[in-house]
């Protein structure tokens, strides 16, 4: 299991839970610094003695073989499989160097000493120095509180204002330094995957030129070093794209933090200071709550964050009332009192602000006034999967493949924003549609592939919608590629056919793009780096979900590679449930209609022109219901797949399995004909 991702909310929160998350990154960065510090001196001796160097190249395998990766996240992609068991390879590859006793060693100082200790000091190191600023900061956040706490309500009220507003400068300023904190060493985490082993691959690859019999070895290394070397791109073109989408969502999170809180299973949550009275008096200890509205059930943790550590044993009670405490009537603020069902007398509790206590009460239906925390709903843009949403794409990839197959950096060089715009405006204008059938050769490639992907993220929601993401998100961790592509294949049959019908463009086209790879420089996986973001994205935007984005690209990537497969056939659970559904119409052919299936007649007898009208009735309304089928594919599909509208803008909305199909094979309609002629036979008197 890797390391649990920081999430930025916590940070506001301050939690046991988090102060242990992040122990544990801590922990692993202490390891991965002194592991480090081994490998460098290791490698000193390695190159200073030559007299000593088969004992100081088993020691540095063994080093090697001995450590593991930890990385971020419930599972891993195949490259960074790939970087993390390249340790291993590297160890057998020095005992073998080893055996062979060549001791030609030159520039490792410059391929491997360097870029270590350039890596330690400078990422490790400001991670340790922020570590200390984290630190300071809660000191003084928390002793600053405790005393803001212990003022008296009955000084005036300019002095309490002003200590108001001291504390909540201090608190923002703790809550940025935790909030760079969190950033900085989850950064070093990723770093470590691609700064850290380079260096050694460099390593090895200068040995193989100095060593004569290393010859042959280099020649059965090449394919790992070769798969390494992409792996490692790979993985450093998915930390730039999700660093710069963490660094996104922390500055989101300075400017509004209230509005990025973590979904927490609690109703409400924080620290309160709870009143305990004891032989000497009443003291006021430092708890961290929660309240579940459902259940009524509070739980207080005593939890000091300068000790780092819990100050007893955990009590959970049942709420029974909560009741604000008048200031007149103690001289702490921000008190409310609280009644349990299973615990006698009243626990007086302590919040942070007035604001924190409102939350609390309200939470806990309390006597303070209900505030609607609804936001707003947002407009969604004009871009839809209609006719002229088509027509606009077809246009780009035609001006692209046309135009600009073969350039460099297509998709990922960006056109400049403001033409990017006018460009969309001209192509969403449904008068300038209809009169023009491409885009002009005015207009630069990197402003039309840029409006492409504008279009693309524009829409309602993302293609391959909400309700797939976590879907195609697990098929890209499975470890066997041939379930990634048949999982991947029968998601893709689920989604809405105008969303499977864009999806299918887009794949050929970029299949096209990769195909000129030599030329503009575009393989499937850097088109997977930018795509994935753009074709899938989650609806809640948290660092966890941003660590997913490298199985984004994944799952383009196979899109890409296997489109004709996954687009142009059907996928095999659809064609067994078709071969189920023929199966129980032949059985029920060979039946005669049931009472259930017969139509009667109460009270009625038709004359012979009745007759004649309801058979045609009969028959119309049959072939009405089947008119529009081609094959039975269409019938199978409608029935097995959910078919919702993309352009709705509720990314919550539930899909409703259709009551009978769309439509009939030309094969069933027949029989349709046939049996609704039976069934008004039978109703002839």
């Amino acid at each position: 299991m890797g390391l649990p991702a920081l999430e930025f909310s916590d940070c506001c929160l301050d939690s046991p839970q988090f102060r242990e998350r992040l122990k544990s990154h801590e922990a692993e960065l202490d390891k991965t610094n002194k592991f480090i510090k081994e490998l460098l001196k290791d490698g000193k001796s390695l190159i200073a003695a030559l007299k000593n160097l088969s004992s100081a190249k088993r020691k540095f395998a063994d080093s090697l073989n001995d450590f593991k990766f930890r990385c971020i996240g419930d599972a891993e992609t195949d490259d960074e499989i790939c970087i993390a068991k390249s340790l291993q390879e590297f160890a057998a590859v020095l005992r073998n160097l080893e055996d062979e006793r060549m001791r030609m060693i030159e520039n490792a100082g410059e391929v491997l000493i360097t870029p270590l200790e350039k890596f330690r000091k400078e990422q490790i190191g400001a991670a340790k120095e922020a570590k200390k600023k984290y630190d300071k900061e809660t000191e003084k956040y928390c002793g600053v509180l405790e005393k803001h706490l212990n003022l008296s309500s009955k000084k005036k009220e300019s002095q309490l204002q002003e200590a108001d507003s001291q504390v909540d400068l201090v608190r923002q300023h703790f809550y940025e330094v935790s909030l760079e904190y969190v950033f900085k060493v989850q950064e070093v985490q990723e770093r470590k995957m691609f700064e850290f082993v380079e260096p050694l691959l460099a390593f090895l690859q200068g040995l193989f030129t100095f060593y004569h019999h290393g010859y042959e070895l280099a020649k059965d290394f090449s394919d790992f070093k070769t798969e390494l070397t992409i792996s490692i791109q790979n993985t450093r073109n998915r930390f730039e794209s999700t660093r710069s989408e963490v660094e996104s969502l922390m500055r989101k999170m300075k400017e509004n933090p209230h509005e990025h809180k973590n979904i927490s299973p609690y109703t409400m949550e924080g620290y309160l200071y709870v009143q305990e009275k004891r032989h000497f008096g009443t003291s006021w200890v430092k708890h961290y709550c929660t309240y579940q509205s459902d259940s009524k059930r509070i739980t207080m943790v005593p939890f000091d964050q300068k000790s780092g550590g819990k100050g007893g044993e955990d009590e959970a009670i049942i709420l029974k009332s909560c009741t604000r405490r008048k200031t007149d009537s103690i001289e702490k603020r921000f008190c409310f009192d609280v009644e349990a069902v299973d615990r006698p007398g009243v626990i007086t509790m302590q919040a942070l602000s007035e604001e924190d206590r409102r939350l609390w009460m309200e939470a806990m239906d309390g006597r303070e006034p209900v505030y609607n925390s609804n936001k707003d709903n947002q407009t969604e843009g004009t871009a839809q999967l209609d006719n002229m949403g088509f027509s606009i794409v077809k246009k780009c990839i035609h001006a692209v493949e046309t135009r600009g197959i073969n350039e460099q950096g297509l998709y990922r060089i960006v056109g400049v924003n403001s033409r990017v715009q006018r460009l969309l405006s001209i192509l969403m204008d449904p008068k300038a549609a209809e009169t023009e059938d491409e885009i002009s050769a005015e207009w630069e490639i990197k402003t039309i592939t840029s409006a492409l992907k504008t279009y693309l993220r524009m829409l309602p929601g993302p293609l391959m919608m909400y309700q797939f993401q976590r879907s195609f998100i697990k098929a890209a961790k499975l470890e066997n590629q041939e379930s990634r592509i048949s999982e991947i294949h029968s998601l893709v049959h689920r989604l809405p056919e105008k969303n499977r019908q864009m999806l299918h463009l887009l794949m050929n086209h970029l299949a096209n793009v990769a195909k000129n790879h030599k030329q503009n420089l575009m393989t499937v996986a850097n088109l997977g780096v930018v795509f994935g973001p753009t074709l899938m994205r989650p609806q809640e935007e948290t660092v966890a979900a941003i660590m997913d984005i490298k199985f984004q690209n994944i799952v383009v990537e196979i899109l890409i590679e296997n489109h004709e497969k996954i687009f142009n056939t059907v996928p095999e659970t659809l064609q067994s449930n078709s071969q189920l559904l023929l199966s129980r119409k032949r059985s029920t052919d060979s039946k005669p209609p049931s009472c259930s299936e017969r139509p009667l007649t109460l009270f009625h007898t038709m004359q012979p022109s009745e007759k004649q009208e309801n058979r045609n009735s009969i028959i119309n309304s049959s072939l009405e219901s089947v008119i529009s089928s081609s094959n039975i594919n269409s019938f199978l599909h409608s029935n097995s797949t959910p078919q919702s509208n993309m352009n709705s803008s509720d990314p919550d909305l539930e899909v409703v399995k259709p009551s009978r199909p769309n439509s009939l094979s030309s094969i069933t309609r027949a029989w349709v004909v046939g049996r609704n002629l039976e069934w008004e036979n039978r109703i002839d008197p």
